[in-house]
């Protein structure tokens, strides 16, 4: 589907840029899909575990999720934005997944850390739900690790430089 409107790599670059993105750049953009990915594998199981409870804010749901699918999409639009060259592209998710989201990330797996009295106290009470948030965040965070140095990889920094299609 190359040349369409659904299609995800980029269009035939301007002079001097290589017709396709190098390795590095398809790794970054790879790894950011499947950090979408499992972002959203994770709102699936967290909003199940949420309607199983008794007390459903419906509401407060529905824009939680309408919030992470925002973000989501736009996180996406970014990136394939970062596939077809743009320097801004790759800083806006530097920035924006690879120190925010990253820290959104980590912050209450470290709090769940950092207050408990004992290292096993952290499984004593762990359930299948929680287990499969925890797989689908720690792949979330792996990907996010491997697209962020990806993107400046030698052969991704040529790919950026100002000669490369930026739009």
């Amino acid at each position: 589907m190359t040349g369409t409107a659904l299609s995800v790599w980029p269009a035939p670059p301007r002079s001097g840029a290589p017709a396709q993105p190098p390795r590095a750049v398809r790794v970054a953009f790879g790894g950011l899909v499947v950090a979408l990915l499992a972002g959203v594998a994770e709102a699936i199981e967290q909003t199940a575990v949420t309607l199983a409870g008794n007390h459903i804010d419906v509401p407060g749901l529905a824009t939680g999720l309408a919030v992470r699918l925002g973000i989501y999409l736009v996180v996406l639009l970014v990136a394939v934005r970062m596939a077809h060259g743009a320097r801004w592209a790759r800083l806006l998710l530097t920035f924006g997944i690879g120190v925010i989201g990253l820290l959104s990330l980590i912050i209450e797996p470290l709090a769940a850390l950092l207050s408990a009295d004992k290292f096993g106290d952290l499984f004593a009470t762990i359930t299948l739900d929680g287990a499969l948030v925890a797989l689908f965040r720690t792949i979330h965070i792996v990907a996010v690790l491997i697209a962020i140095p990806a993107m400046y990889h030698p052969a991704a920094r040529r790919y950026f430089s100002p000669a490369a299609p930026s739009l």
